[in-house]
């Protein structure tokens, strides 16, 4: 079960104007489960992309890589397949894939390049074309009948639910619609630039801003969120400005240009969150808070020291103060000149150690009252400058073990 993940609901996922969303069952891996998912864009939108930083991606992503750069501007469709993810397909993955990108244009009237494609589940498969171009035919004759929860279904993997997200802002007289899907629940650690995520506006973003938007989003969310350290071969956030609405951005100061991107943020940490809610066997959720860090560079090493931490993972799901494992993974996180002496460490409001050691007022039943919880928060203060972040991860169940290994049966 997801930690604390209410199911999304249909009637409050609102349309983006300028996207059109269709969906199919094209039994890839699964019978009677969607599978395929066509976004098409109005002919004004912009798409900008993070994609995975794995050197062995995907062939997905390499086809996306010189979609985006050949036709910068005029991306008029997505194409999204669960069930293979098409890696390690060597050259008849990029033949697969391009084909696949030749198939929407074909129904949609567009050229091959104008299309991105992506693709999540077993890796070292090749794509079953026959089903998917199947599934493409109908996906695409379904453009305008499925709606975000539909979209969201149909790019689950182990994921138990659907993650998606509406959100609506107005500026004036104009209004801004923000919509979002995510996947993911193993194999999580993006460093982005198996996670996908896709988001819509139907404002008008100007190019150059939406690409510095797309990545400052990614860093402030999905590169926030680990469930165990495995960075996917085919991780990718798309986000898409139809350009049909009303509201016009060209810079950071234009009017509306602040709430817009903050409805983006929101849909973004809440969907990156999601997928860490429902990480593969996850009980709880826990909020990693590194302060007084020399850098972010710094902060960040710390905080996925203790994410990574097998031992504090498992530490959290039996809900065992074993607090020194902390302290330990901070320690050995890369600082070479770190005083202990100056490293604070807290659980929600119990202050655990300071000056190198055990707080005096420290009661082990207090870390497991907090330990018990569903959601924790975890606070390093490191006493060695002003720098801060914040990561996102989950506790390491038996569950976990057990979905990985009959992940193909």
């Amino acid at each position: 079960m997801p930690v604390n993940l209410a199911l999304p609901v249909r009637e409050a996922l609102l349309p983006v104007a300028g996207v059109d969303i269709g969906t199919a069952r094209a039994a890839i891996r699964k019978p009677d489960r969607r599978d395929v998912l066509v976004l098409r864009l109005a002919p004004s939108a912009q798409v900008a992309a993070v994609l995975t930083t794995n050197r062995f991606c995907a062939a997905p992503v390499l086809v996306c890589r010189e979609h985006l750069q050949s036709s910068a501007g005029s991306i008029r469709a997505l194409l999204v397949n669960t069930g293979c993810a098409n890696a390690g397909t060597g050259a008849q993955g990029l033949v697969n894939a391009r084909a696949s990108c030749a198939s929407v244009a074909t129904e949609l009237e567009c050229a091959p390049e104008q299309v991105l494609p992506f693709s999540t589940g077993v890796i070292l498969e090749h794509l079953p074309m026959q089903r998917l171009l199947a599934g493409v035919t109908a996906a695409c004759g379904d453009l305008g009948r499925s709606d975000w929860l539909d979209a969201a279904q149909a790019i689950m993997t182990t994921d138990t639910q659907p993650k998606a997200i509406s959100r609506q802002i107005r500026v004036g007289a104009v209004s801004a619609t923000v919509s979002g899907i995510s996947k993911g629940a193993g194999m999580i650690r993006p460093n982005m630039a198996t996670m996908l995520s896709f988001m819509a506006t139907d404002a008008s973003i100007a190019p150059p801003l939406l690409q510095r938007w797309v990545r400052e989003l990614a860093d402030a969310s999905f590169n926030r969120v680990t469930v165990d350290g495995d960075t996917s071969t085919n991780d990718s956030f798309v986000l898409a400005a139809s350009g049909v609405g009303g509201l016009r951005i060209e810079r950071d100061t234009d009017p509306g240009a602040a709430e817009l991107r903050g409805a983006l943020l929101e849909v973004a940490q809440w969907l990156a969150q999601a997928v860490v809610r429902d990480g593969e066997g996850a009980t709880k959720f826990i909020s990693l808070r590194i302060e007084s860090a020399r850098n972010l560079d710094e902060a960040s090493a710390v905080a996925y020291a203790i994410a990574h931490s097998p031992l504090v993972k498992t530490a959290f799901f039996a809900s065992d103060p074993n607090l020194g494992r902390i302290l330990a993974a901070v320690g050995y996180a890369g600082i070479s000149d770190l005083d202990v002496n100056r490293v604070d460490l807290w659980l929600d409001e119990v202050h655990v150690a300071t000056g190198g050691g055990r707080h005096p007022a420290y009661r082990e039943e207090d870390g497991q009252r907090v330990m018990r919880q569903s959601e924790i928060a975890v606070r390093v203060a490191l006493g060695r400058g002003q720098a801060a972040t914040t990561v996102w991860t989950c506790d390491l169940s038996h569950d976990y073990v057990s979905i990985n290994a009959d992940y193909r049966s």
